[in-house]
């Protein structure tokens, strides 16, 4: 139990306390915005007299499909382990099955997504954003010294394109674990399976470059992503013209925003939507810092950001919405291999969300946004049950009163966002 507990402490750089939360929530909210119709034939089929329709986004925080989850997969790699108190990554998958019974292996490539498959289908979002935070690599060259080092076998690539992941964000703390060898293998293997990338790239160019993502005729997503030391990236990942890596932004000031800003207006044109995938901060704490408040403000202010994802916490936090623009501050993890691992229960880390965002993209403003519960076990999403939906329910209402957002159980059970834009 002991050892169990310290392994948990390695698995961030930062601990965080929970803020105190408000002792009330406001009395009331505005009613939601109408809600969208999704196109019959989701987003990759649209047809040209819908192109103005609304584009509807799935977003998520953390996928971390390496490690235990890449043991339990068709393909696993090599199981041998860098770490102070683990050296093997079955080890991890024994965790799991100490708590939530015995995992059949191998498993299918669209085992991890479980009942999300069916609220894909459901929803039919245009487009499909995670943060991946593992290198996709057969690669041996770990990174000393850093501890932690999440791989999956290249051939097990299909458990994303099961799922119809579009763009994978890499402008993380885990994309350089196997070295630059494991990093340029794994933009390899994701645009060898038609998955675009943002956040990392051979050089600082491609690394600053867009994900650019079509949608109907006129309408395209971008997605620029970059990353903040405070999330535990080493400054020394930082792409450089002649140097591969992350788009590294080295803090939240006034010269950060106008390099966003500036990236932004080279590429945006109208119609598209632009989401600044942001990995920062520590792995736990609900507090949202006052300088990362002001950085998204001012993003949307002067960059003509639409959408600001941010994800490094391992469990949700707040969302805001400023001048018609969703902030996400924390999507918490999505996916990973942390279960029956003792430490922070207090956050319920293996409960989850996914998020799918609607704009209207001829205004950029938000229409709906609706968030489905989730949890893992046996390194599987499930629905959550209907007390843990409540309980993520309550968190999400009490952290988002500063932000003058609530949510709503909808008839499909799920959160639905209502909110006071306080900021027009």
């Amino acid at each position: 139990m002991d050892r169990r507990r310290s392994l948990f402490n390695l698995l961030g750089y930062s601990w965080a306390l929970a803020s105190a939360f408000e002792a009330e929530k406001k009395a009331s909210f505005l009613t939601a915005h109408a809600a969208t119709t999704q196109n019959e034939g989701g987003g990759r089929n649209v047809k040209k007299e819908e192109q103005s329709n609304p584009v509807t986004l799935f977003l998520s925080g953390d996928v971390m499909t390496g490690r235990g989850i890449d043991q339990i997969l068709p393909h696993p790699s090599d199981p041998r382990l860098y770490e102070s108190y683990v050296r093997n990554a079955e080890q991890y998958v024994a965790f799991a099955e100490e708590i939530s019974g015995s995992i059949e292996k191998p498993v299918d490539y669209d085992y991890i997504w479980g009942d999300a498959l069916a609220v894909f289908e459901r929803a039919r979002p245009h487009v499909r954003i995670i943060n991946l935070e593992t290198s996709i690599t057969s690669s041996d060259e770990y990174w000393r010294g850093k501890g932690i080092n999440y791989r999956m076998h290249p051939d097990n690539v299909p458990c994303l394109t099961v799922a119809g992941i579009d763009c994978c964000v890499l402008a993380n703390n885990h994309v350089l674990d196997w070295g630059y060898p494991g990093l340029f293998e794994t933009l390899d293997v994701l645009h060898q399976n038609n998955i675009a990338v943002a956040g990392a790239g051979r050089d600082l160019e491609e690394a600053q470059t867009p994900a650019v993502l079509n949608v109907g005729v006129n309408n395209r997503v971008l997605v620029f992503a970059f990353g903040l030391p405070s999330s535990g990236i080493p400054r020394e990942w930082a792409a450089k013209r002649d140097q591969a890596g992350l788009n590294l932004l080295p803090d939240l000031g006034d010269a950060s925003v106008r390099r966003v800003a500036d990236r932004v207006a080279v590429h945006k044109r109208p119609g598209d939507i632009v989401v600044v995938s942001i990995h920062w901060g520590g792995n736990w704490g609900y507090v949202i810092p006052d300088e990362q408040r002001r950085f998204a403000h001012r993003l949307i202010e002067r960059g003509g950001i639409d959408i600001i994802h941010g994800h490094s916490s391992h469990h949700p936090k707040g969302i805001a919405v400023h001048r018609g623009r969703p902030v996400i501050y924390g999507c918490g993890d999505l996916l990973n291999d942390y279960e029956g691992i003792r430490g922070h229960e207090v956050f319920r880390g293996n409960l989850s969300l996914l998020y799918f965002v609607t704009i209207d993209p001829s205004t950029q403003q938000l229409i709906r946004f609706v968030m489905v519960p989730t949890r893992i076990k046996q390194f599987q999403l499930q629905h959550a049950s209907a007390k843990e939906t409540e309980w993520l329910g309550d968190l999400l209402n009490r952290l988002g009163t500063k932000g003058g957002t609530s949510v709503e159980l909808n008839v499909h059970q799920e959160l639905e966002l209502r909110w006071v834009d306080q900021e027009m």
